[in-house]
């Protein structure tokens, strides 16, 4: 796969970061979306380029329409028309539904499902035909998992929904669209919530980033081009 291109949103920390890592591994040159953690981002980028790949992070909201296109306009320009892009920005907020804010709503319903569509919208308008696009979901889509993760797992339920969809509408140009929906994985996310985390998985312990971007190299590999529109669960066994 050298000399392709991938972008990664939401790709300076956890599960992105290792995504952007792995692919550049694998050859991809690397664009990645942040918010708040440049410095996070520039350790990724100088690590790929370390590894013999280019690499850029670009500042963008996935809660802002505008940044979202300004994005992938910004990788074509300069890595080149995408082969690849990773949807994983996305947001967490908890709380029983009689207590959830408006803002809390609206936040989270623009960054994890508004925000997943137009980053695809805008990348297939860039990509090669035969690309591929993945998103990353949660195993919240098939199970809510905790009191207070009703709107949580319902933007994840989107997601799963929307792929089947978009997928269709790309098969004609052998564009795959796919679905990882992790379970408890070890990130910043979940940094106070290891051990409880690990007493409910049934393999007993939670996952590793470099897990799930293993999984997505190989949906963003030449023998994944016969799947397309799928969601695939990987959690430790927590949904079954």
């Amino acid at each position: 796969m050298s000399g392709k291109v991938a972008l990664v949103f939401g790709g300076a920390r956890g599960i992105g970061a290792a995504i952007a890592v792995r692919l550049a591994r694998d050859g991809f040159d690397i664009a990645l979306t942040y918010v708040s953690r440049p410095d996070s981002a520039g350790e990724i980028v100088a690590a790929i380029e370390n590894a013999g790949r280019k690499a850029v992070a670009i500042k963008a909201d996935s809660a802002d329409p505008a940044a979202i296109r300004a994005a992938v306009a910004e990788t074509v320009d300069r890595l080149g028309v995408l082969d690849a892009v990773v949807v994983n920005a996305g947001i967490l907020r908890l709380g029983p539904v009689e207590q959830f804010s408006l803002e809390d709503l609206d936040l989270i319903l623009d960054v994890n499902i508004r925000g997943v569509f137009l980053a695809i919208q805008a990348a297939a308008g860039q990509m090669r035909d035969g690309g591929r696009i993945i998103t990353i979901g949660s195993n919240t889509a098939i199970r809510t998992g905790t009191p207070g993760g009703s709107v949580y797992a319902m933007t994840k339920a989107a997601v799963a929904s929307m792929v089947r969809g978009v997928a269709l509408d790309l098969a004609p140009r052998r564009i795959t669209v796919n679905n990882v929906q992790p379970g408890p994985t070890e990130t910043d996310m979940t940094a106070t919530m290891v051990s409880r985390l690990k007493e409910i998985v049934p393999l007993k312990r939670v996952g590793e980033p470099g897990e799930i971007a293993a999984l997505v190299s190989y949906l963003a590999g030449p023998e994944s081009g016969y799947m397309t529109g799928a969601s695939l669960t990987i959690d430790g066994g927590y949904v079954l």
